[in-house]
């Protein structure tokens, strides 16, 4: 059954967007027949509707449609000089440019409604805030004559928080601090808060990390509740509705270093072509709808990786035991059976429970030696499995050569791979190597979940889809100078134009900053029930299917289908809680992403800068990665790692950027930075307060 509640706002939001201005409490209460001692329940309606974003509540108490009072929903994302950005719920709308003096004390991350002031620039202003994204506030704890404030660790926060001295908890200047915020910035005041802990003192690296974890407010311990029901999870399997597919020739494949084997993968030869079994852990055998297991999961949404350690999704008993496909083991999986012609195109498949029996662990590295180097050793220790292999490779390259003439986009930009001590030091930071092993797993997820999704979208069921959305043309144009500076033209911004461009700057000097620039005029992936497609894979029906341990909409498609396969027709309460719950998963866990892919940023910034701080003074070549108005950022050869260059230190000339040509010249002499250009530069300075390398030219 529906709550009461639930539809009593999809029937007063029905009936307001229906009408063609403004309406009053009155208005909507004779309009629907609702009695006048039900007023307090219909004020509670719209008050929850004002407060998911649905609907404006005007000066004069009238209500209406967000979208048709020139107003925008989304989320405020802040940029350390002031401005910053509305990235709006609703697929296919541009992103907002909201100035300095209009952010009315919106904080990154926060929920708001922007007014659209010039549709033509695209630029507006904040006029609420729906929700408040921040709650706490790591930085650190500064005296100012009698005053105290706290400067905050985030450069997405531009202002210092107030703290009173009766909220100081102790804390000296200098102390690095955790504040809970009391008040927030508005126009014409700055936040306020008060010291919840004075964090120790940063002298090792695992210190910096405690210190993200707590900037991003991630959460480590797995409250009581969750504990209790995962204490009574048992690994026994119930075999009824299930197909065996124990008997299959069945592996894993990951890097060395995963604990959490969400999929594993079958492959056969036929007539035709190929059969294609993806395997992918049954999290949901384990974790019913809103179980305290599956409210906290919702709630973080996904996993976080560290060099080193993570911060799981789910507690470690599922996400390493229970669910993690781990060799010589049955294991309750979800299939994907996928039927390819000798083209890459499907015949068929089928989805099914099913139970696995593993028989290898493989890793990356050892399917590379056996396909790629042709390791004699490993191709004996694993010669039961090589036809099996071969046939991946095979598929693999039919699969992605398919993708590639649909227009879909390959960024091969160089991940950053950190190499820790036994102390948890970094001792090595290179780039993270990406193999065929890893283009054959990366392929088949990406057909099991087009299959997932194109066959939920044919049965017309609410769904979650994994959404890239069209580039915005004008951020396109803005780099249109850059590139013609490098001799590259195009015309439209369309997956072709970005695939052209991206096989001109392969392996050209400038490529991994090009590919930045190409990928910053794109949208962000994020969750949605409405399938817009996935611009990047040049994909008509997405979703995230593959990964249910580390990312909770995975788990919600795998519900989604099972409930599809059970029953010839969904029921109509079904269909409509689905299309109630989900748009708030979606956004949830768009929003959770969000934050864990800055939180993973800024713990490889952290390791990059410990790694270099005892190397103060010791030169090295480097290649000029980015240039600015205020200096370079140069890619050093022995390390994968970055520094600044500021414009100041360049002693033989003054420099002026050149926005057309990309470089920085010389006014005297005319000498010429520009990317690609090689460079011998000095550590200057390591500053692990701001986890910023400095440099200077040798």
């Amino acid at each position: 059954m529906i709550p009461k509640d639930i539809q009593e706002k999809e029937a007063i939001l029905g009936f307001i967007k229906t009408t063609a201005r403004p309406v009053s409490i009155r208005e909507i209460a004779v309009a629907l027949g609702i009695p006048k001692k039900e007023n307090r329940t219909v004020k509670r309606a719209l008050r929850s509707l004002v407060q998911s974003g649905d609907l404006f509540k005007t000066r004069y108490g009238l209500y209406g449609p967000v979208e048709q009072m020139n107003l925008a929903t989304g989320f405020f994302e802040a940029h350390r000089d002031g401005f910053g950005f509305v990235v709006p719920d609703k697929p296919g709308e541009r992103d907002l440019f909201i100035p300095p003096r209009k952010t009315s004390g919106a904080m990154s991350g926060d929920k708001v409604i922007a007014r659209v002031d010039s549709p033509a620039r695209r630029e507006g202003c904040i006029i609420k805030i729906l929700e408040r994204a921040q709650k706490k506030v790591v930085g650190t704890f500064t005296r100012d004559g009698n005053m105290f404030y706290v400067k905050p660790k985030s450069r997405k926060i531009p202002v210092g928080i107030l703290i009173s001295p009766a909220n100081r908890a102790g804390a000296k200047s200098g102390n690095n601090v955790v504040v809970e915020l009391t008040s927030y910035p508005s126009a014409i005041k700055p936040p306020e808060g008060k010291v919840l802990k004075v964090l120790p003192d940063i002298v090792e690296p695992v210190h910096e990390i405690e210190m993200i974890i707590e900037e991003f407010s991630l959460p480590l311990k797995f409250p009581a509740a969750v504990l209790s029901e995962v204490k009574e999870l048992s690994g026994e399997i119930e075999m009824r509705k299930r197909v065996d597919c124990r008997s299959l020739l069945t592996v894993t494949i990951d890097g060395e270093t995963a604990k959490d084997y969400d999929d594993a993968v079958s492959i056969s030869r036929t007539a035709d072509g190929f059969v294609l079994h993806v395997h992918i852990a049954d999290v949901s055998y384990y974790v019913p709808w809103d179980s305290a297991i599956d409210l906290e999961a919702r709630r973080r949404g996904t996993s976080v990786y560290f060099p080193g350690s993570v911060i799981p999704m789910l507690p470690e008993k599922l996400s390493n035991n229970l669910c993690s496909l781990v060799p010589q083991q049955d294991r309750p999986t979800f299939t994907a059976e996928m039927h390819f012609d000798m083209k890459g195109r499907i015949l068929k498949k089928d989805f099914y429970p099913s139970v696995i029996h593993s028989n290898e662990r493989m890793t990356y590295t050892s399917v590379k030696k056996i396909l790629v180097d042709h390791d004699r050793a490993e191709r004996e220790k694993y010669g039961y499995l090589l036809e099996s292999f071969v046939m991946m490779e095979e598929l693999c390259d039919i699969l992605r050569t398919q993708r590639m003439k649909r227009g879909s986009l390959d960024f091969d930009l160089p991940e950053p791979e950190v190499l820790l001590d036994i102390q948890g030091r970094p001792e090595a930071i290179g780039r993270a190597e990406r193999n065929l092993a890893h283009m054959i797993i990366e392929e088949f997820m990406i057909a099991a979940n087009e299959a997932v999704a194109s066959h939920l979208e044919a049965l017309e069921l609410p769904s979650i889809y994994r959404i890239h959305e069209k580039p915005d043309p004008h951020k396109l144009d803005e780099l249109r100078p850059i590139f013609q500076s490098f001799g590259l033209h195009f015309k439209k911004p369309d997956a072709g134009t970005f695939q052209t461009l991206l096989k001109k700057i392969q392996g050209t000097v400038e490529e991994t900053l090009l590919n930045i620039l190409l990928l910053r005029s794109l949208k962000q992936a994020k969750y949605s029930t409405e399938n817009t497609g996935h611009f990047g894979l040049a994909s008509e029906s997405y979703t995230h299917f593959t990964s249910p341990i580390r990312r909770y909409p995975d788990l919600v498609v795998h519900r989604i289908l099972k409930e599809a396969l059970s029953r010839k027709k969904i029921s109509k309460e079904k269909r409509e809680y689905f299309e109630k719950l989900l748009p708030e998963i979606a956004a949830q866990s768009s929003k959770t992403e969000r934050t864990a892919d800055e939180a993973e940023r800024e713990i490889v910034n952290a390791m990059r800068v410990w790694f270099m701080k005892d190397k103060v003074g010791d030169e090295y070549a480097g290649i000029v990665s980015n240039i600015s108005s205020k200096g370079m950022r140069v890619q050093l050869k022995e390390f994968f790692v970055e520094g600044f260059l500021h414009v100041s230190s360049i002693p033989d000339d003054y420099y002026r950027f050149d926005e057309q040509t990309y470089r920085l010249i010389g006014r005297r002499r005319k000498k010429t930075f520009s990317v690609g250009k090689e460079v011998n530069v000095r550590i200057e300075r390591v500053n692990i307060e701001e986890r910023e390398i400095v440099l200077g030219l040798v």
